[in-house]
Parts: C-alpha cells; structure tokens; sequence
C-alpha cells in the first residue's frame, strides 16, 4: 500500500484546486481507546503539505516551495478514525494568500466520513538568515494553483 498525491481531476471544478493525498491507517495511529490518536491527525496533515509542496513540484520538474513554517493550526475533530482498511485522504486547499504567508484549509476524509477539519496558517522563512520574508513570484505561482478560482488574488 502506497501513499499517494494528485490534484483532483478537472470534472469536478468546484474542487479542481484541491491537492489529495491518500495514505492507509497503520497499526501505530491506533491507541487504547481502539481509535486514530488525535496527535496522528497533525502528522497526515505534515504529510500532505511535504507531498503538496516539495515532492509533487519536483516531480514535475519545478523548483519546491523552500523556507515554509507553521505559526499557526487549528483542527476540528468531527467523527472517530477507526483502523479502516481502505486509504483516508487529506484533501488541502489554499484559503488566504498574501506575500509573506498564507492559510491552508484541510479536510481529512474517505468518501463517506469527514473525520477532521483543520487549518493552518504557513509563513515563508529565511532558513539562512533566521528571518521572515516574502514569498518569490514562482512560489506565488505554485501556490495559488490551490486558491479556488473565485477567491484567486
């Protein structure tokens, strides 16, 4: 079993701007109470923005979005994540944009269950000179492919 990211196809276009990843539930993410561990949500959702912004770019041969932080993350726990069988998707979209951060919207789900509902709040970050700073022209690009047209900047 394989975790993997696409965009949703194009049919759908009041979702076309959503990135997908899907992953399987491992034994591990189970705790006592015989459901996924609230703290496991926080991983899929680091999981899915590593693929969004690093490995998906790459493989189509663009420059990775680089220098990212979280300043801020929200979640809403909706329904139990039990060790299902079949994959789970975080489905990841881009609510706010402006030159030196922007707001993810996230859901993680399976066709039938919304099981969580989160945001994050990402700040682009001088690795370097340990600073904030802005986002370049090509990074705005990329990221505003996940921006719903109807809130495009």
């Amino acid at each position: 079993m394989e975790d993997t990211a696409t965009l949703l196809p194009q049919q759908d276009s009041s979702r076309s701007h959503r990135h997908i990843y899907e992953f399987h539930i491992r034994f591990g993410d189970i705790d006592s109470q015989m459901h996924v561990n609230n703290v496991k949500f926080l991983g899929y959702l680091e999981d899915a923005r590593l693929v969004m912004f690093h490995a998906d770019p790459v493989l189509a041969g663009l420059e990775p979005v680089r220098g990212m932080v979280v300043s801020r993350h929200e979640i809403d726990y909706k329904v139990p994540l039990t060790g299902v069988l079949h994959a789970i998707r975080v489905e990841t979209w881009v609510t706010d944009l402006r030159a030196a951060s922007f707001k993810l919207a996230y859901e993680i789900r399976d066709d039938e269950h919304v099981y969580a509902t989160a945001t994050s709040t990402l700040v682009a970050f001088d690795v370097e000179n340990a600073r904030l700073r802005r986002y370049t022209p090509a990074e705005r690009e990329y990221i505003s492919r996940f921006v719903p047209a109807r809130e495009k900047p």
